[in-house]
């Protein structure tokens, strides 16, 4: 063996000890801490390094920094150290063979499990430590590291006890201890900030509280410190704490483990048990655990102190005033959620396991609950996070073994305990469960009018002395954390500051509610959000305010209150959902509402109506055209009878109808109606009225989808001034108005103009509703278009590629896989791709592009053609040219029934047909194409446009293939002079034009 490996070496010539790394994961320290002796004995100098494996830093990164260490470097091998972050064993295999096998001599490795573990740990060569004792796992080691002839050197002075053998324990070990958890995660800090504490301390002192709300793992946590610590201790004693008598009972049953020689009396064992562990007689080294120690009143004096450790978990901070150093425990972080979930629950991947942690707040009982149940059952996350959304019966939630009671049970006896003794803060309690979990709006709480309040929640509201006392009974046992900072009881105030109540603990409370109580809390909380609503949603410094309501109306069950403020509080939070983005929570609130109001309102209430209204607008901003054209139709028939064509409420339905047969692509129609809108608006609203401009604004949009592109850049500039001075430069509406300006520019040809203006509307969007609302992102990808059409290097053309690979990620993490938003980016993102040689990658996401609007259009519709034409120039640079012939060729056919023969859209399909026509040898029929794609585009867009421009490169492309030399010399040059004039003389569509490469055009998908 020691010929295999390189020999560690003496000390040098200045007595520097050779180094040893260990590198080990938390679960192992006892191994490691006995390994790490074992070698010091034989003058090693011995580095821990705790490997924690975190998932954001890649395994290779990690691998490499620990190279890094001095020495040679022995890890200790077990399932646990390749679980961490988590990893996959292919994961761990290759990172292995790539960072460890070129330098195996430098590493060594230990086995402590039986567990499976990468194959690629053999380039270790781990000794096996599992099975042999202590002697024979010593010899092991040394043998492995070519220490077995290396003398003992005995530490001068050194008074630390030799640690025991992994597998040893105490001499005193209370049976009743949990069983050590083998799917714990996590908690590296806690667990060393309490060895720190407990160490450091001096004698007597040595007392560590773990506190923090039911079902974080406080437990689990002392545990798991018991297992990771249990060899320096001679004893560890667990004792359940929950009430004075068992704790009494639970320490005297010590005293004979002890060799206490007492009487049978429990007072007299107790008192034996805790003279002994003050003396440290017989064992200096004992460890006492009390589990659940929620009274520190009542126990407090039960304590023992001296020589050893006292490690406390309770939901009560106020062990601080008993002497006890406090920990809080948290929820888990998101990494170690996601590390445990996928332990209990191999099944799900990371995805599943971070929106499963996100639906149960990374509680470690509640996902020990449901991970353990998912991870048996066929049931998908995503519905589960449904049910979750509801309620979770009790036949949904799992009892884990690891944990000695359930959420909901320990929940019920800390309610009933409240209930006796603390009935304010029950009634707190309650009151809080009908706003959302989470942060409670305690300030909305605080300023609640009297009227209507029944008098005993008046009091608690609005007397400090109360409040206060409800609060800190609540912080007492966890129940609410991050709360309220102390208030003067003199004084009539208390700091607004949300307090936060976690969502299992609100179910629970909420679902245990008399239905009397239910009635009055419920009243209570709806006018304090009625007294919140801020009004305009139009304005866009509302917004924070409504943001801050909207999560509550759900809980509040605002939809089954008659009064009106409440009312009208649904009403406008729908409008601010619609202008802040907030589509889909939107569309759930906007259909309960209008059927709950249907059937309690009647069909033709006009808040019925009005609620319709929101709903369509809302269905429409995520694509589902079809039922917002007929709610929309619906309502315009209803509202034309019974309020007249001239009324707001009918010209806002047309409105929306129009804007539907945009995006059905009934292009014609809705600029009939926008043309009916705009001066019927006019006059009976005014010409300033908000309404008049929108529909100013939708002809904008009629124009432009109808390919009319200078028609709709006036008109959009007229509609910008308009906004600019009546709503102000900043206006949301106003924004919209100079992005839908620069696009026309865009569209035109005007390609710096229009990235002069929309750089200034992305800078506005994004200080007026945020970098992450999707107007925003709208407007960065006009500007990363404006910036590639204007380019005049591959460097900046390099730089767009990267702005729209980030949006699209942008786009589906924060809008949708199908929001028409991010379909417009991905479809732009597959013709760069395409443009950059990257033929599989443009293959991919073309497909998926053609396979959404498939499933959201109709047949025929424009946006599925242009895909097509689009798909057609990838599989052509895929080798697959009849194909794409083929494809091109209906693209044409297809995009001509659609929009006619003179759109723009035709145009460019048109000008992608006649390449292929030339490719596959048709010079003719190329030649043909091209003449009548020229005559078309000059008349439609102008001789300068570059479109009209690209088909005149190609024409003479095809006049050559006919060897129409002298012509196409003449159209050519002709070509290359206005595409200099226009663009520039190195800009590349001039370059490739001189290059004679053949122009392609991509379609673009336009906002409806």
């Amino acid at each position: 063996m020691s010929g295999r490996r390189s020999p560690v070496g003496p000390a040098d010539k200045h007595g520097q000890k050779p180094t040893i790394t260990i590198s080990f994961a938390g679960y192992n320290r006892a191994w490691a801490t006995w390994i790490g002796h074992v070698l010091e004995r034989r003058g090693q100098c011995v580095m821990y390094r705790r490997w924690e494996g975190p998932s954001e830093v890649p395994l290779t990164e990690q691998l490499r920094e620990l190279k890094r260490a001095s020495g040679r470097i022995l890890i200790v091998v077990s399932e646990w150290y390749f679980q961490l972050g988590p990893r996959t064993y292919e994961e761990w295999n290759s990172a292995l063979r790539e960072v460890v096998a070129p330098d195996a001599e430098r590493f060594a490795g230990v086995l402590v499990t039986s567990s499976p573990v990468p194959t690629a740990t053999a380039v270790l060569a781990a000794t096996d430590l599992t099975l042999p004792g202590a002697e024979e796992a010593e010899r092991r080691v040394l043998d492995r590291l070519d220490l077995l002839g290396e003398p003992l050197v005995e530490a001068s002075g050194s008074t630390r006890r030799a640690p025991l053998f992994p597998t040893a324990t105490p001499e005193v070990w209370d049976p009743t201890v949990p069983d050590r958890n083998p799917r714990f995660t996590g908690r590296e800090e806690l667990m060393s900030d309490a060895y720190r504490l407990l160490r450091e301390a001096q004698p007597g002192a040595g007392v560590v509280t773990f506190h923090g709300m039911p079902g974080v793992g406080k437990t689990q946590l002392a545990a798991e410190f018991v297992y990771r610590f249990r060899l320096e201790y001679d004893v560890v004693w667990w004792v359940r704490a929950e009430k004075r008598a068992g704790c009494r009972r639970a320490l005297a049953e010590l005293a004979p483990k002890l060799g206490l020689t007492t009487g049978a009396e429990y007072g007299e064992r107790l008192r034996a048990v805790r003279a002994s562990l003050r003396r440290g007689e017989p064992y200096a080294k004992w460890l006492l655990i009390l589990d659940g120690a929620d009274e520190p009143q009542e126990i407090s004096d039960l304590v023992p102190t001296g020589t050893g450790h006292v490690l406390i978990t309770s939901r009560n901070p106020q062990w601080r005033e008993h002497g006890s150093q406090l920990l809080e425990v948290p929820v888990y972080d998101r990494t170690e959620s996601v590390a445990f979930i996928r332990r209990r629950a191999p099944r799900l991947t990371r995805t599943e396991a971070a929106q499963l942690a996100e639906g149960l707040e990374d509680l470690p009982l509640a996902l020990d609950q449901t991970a353990g149940w998912l991870g048996d059952s066929d049931l998908s996350v995503a519905h589960y996070i449904d049910l979750l959304e509801g309620s979770i019966e009790r036949s949904e939630v799992r009892v884990s073994p690891d944990f000695p009671m359930s959420f909901q049970q320990s929940w019920s006896i800390l309610l009933g305990k409240l209930r006796e003794t603390a009935p304010d803060s029950v009634d707190l309690l309650r009151l809080c469960t009908f706003f959302a979990p989470g942060p409670i709006p305690v300030d909305l709480l605080r300023r609640t009018p009297d009227v209507h309040v029944p008098a005993r929640i008046a009091d608690l509201l609005h007397d400090a002395r109360a409040w206060q006392d409800a609060v800190t009974q609540l912080r007492r046992y966890s129940v609410i954390t991050e709360g309220l900072q102390a208030a003067d009881p003199d004084e009539n105030i208390a700091s607004e500051e949300p307090f936060y109540l976690h969502r299992m603990v609100h179910q629970i409370v909420r679902q245990n509610m008399p239905d009397q109580d239910r009635q009055e809390f419920i009243d209570v909380v709806r006018q304090a959000l009625v007294a919140a609503n801020p009004g305009d949603p139009g304005d866009i410094r509302s917004w924070a305010v409504y943001a801050q309501l909207v999560p509550h109306l759900k809980y509040a069950d605002v939809l089954g209150s008659e009064d009106r403020g409440v009312q009208n509080l649904i009403l406008k939070s729908l409008r601010y959902m619609y202008l802040s983005g907030d589509h889909a929570a939107g569309i759930k609130l906007g259909e309960r509402a209008l059927e709950v109001w249907r059937a309690t309102l009647g069909e033709n209430n006009p808040r019925v109506w009005e609620v319709a209204h929101h709903l369509a607008n809302l269905l429409r901003k995520v694509g589902e055209y079809q039922r917002s054209e007929a709610i929309t139709r619906s309502a315009i028939e209803h509202l034309r009878e019974a309020q007249g064509v001239e009324s707001l409420a009918h010209l806002r339905a047309v409105n929306g109808l129009a804007a539907d047969l945009r995006a059905l692509a009934r292009y014609e129609e809705s600029r009939e109606l926008c043309e009916w809108l705009v001066p019927t608006c006019r006059d009976a609203l005014s010409a300033n009225s908000r309404t008049t401009m929108r529909s100013e604004n939708n002809l904008a949009l009629s124009l432009r989808l109808l390919g009319r592109y200078e028609a709709a850049r006036d008109q959009d500039r007229r509609t910008l001034e308009d906004r600019r001075r009546i709503l102000g430069a900043t206006s949301p509406e106003t924004l919209s108005s100079q992005r839908s300006y620069s696009l026309d520019l865009r569209l035109l040809g005007e390609y710096k103009v229009a990235g002069s203006i929309q750089r200034e509307n992305v800078r506005e969007m994004r200080k007026a509703v945020g970098p992450d609302h999707e107007d925003t992102l709208l407007a960065e990808y006009y500007l990363a278009l404006c910036q590639y059409r204007a380019s005049g290097s591959s460097d900046e053309r390099d730089r767009t590629w990267d702005l729209i690979v980030e949006l699209r990620t942008r786009c589906e993490r924060v809008l949708d896989l199908t929001h028409p938003h991010t379909l417009i980016v991905t479809s732009a993102l597959s013709c760069l791709a395409r443009r950059r040689g990257l033929v599989d990658e443009a293959n991919a996401v073309s497909e998926s592009v053609i396979a959404r609007y498939e499933v959201m259009l109709s047949d025929g519709h424009p946006y599925i053609v242009g895909s097509r034409a689009n798909h057609a120039l990838v599989l052509y640079d895929a080798g697959e040219r009849e194909q794409a012939h083929a494809l091109t060729e209906r693209a044409l056919a297809d995009m001509t029934t659609a929009v006619g023969d003179t759109h723009p859209w035709t145009l460019g399909c048109a000008l992608n047909s006649s390449v292929m026509r030339k490719l596959v040898g048709d010079f003719e029929a190329a030649t043909d194409l091209s003449k009548d794609t020229v005559s078309k585009a000059t008349a439609t867009l102008g001789s300068s446009h570059p479109l009209t421009l690209f088909a005149r490169v190609a024409l003479a492309d095809d006049l050559r293939g006919l060897r129409s030399v002298q012509q196409a010399e003449k159209i050519e040059q002709e070509a290359l002079s206005d595409l200099a004039s226009a663009f520039g003389p190195q800009h590349l569509y001039t370059v490739r034009a001189r290059r004679r490469e053949r122009p392609v055009w991509d379609f673009e998908p336009l906002t409806t």
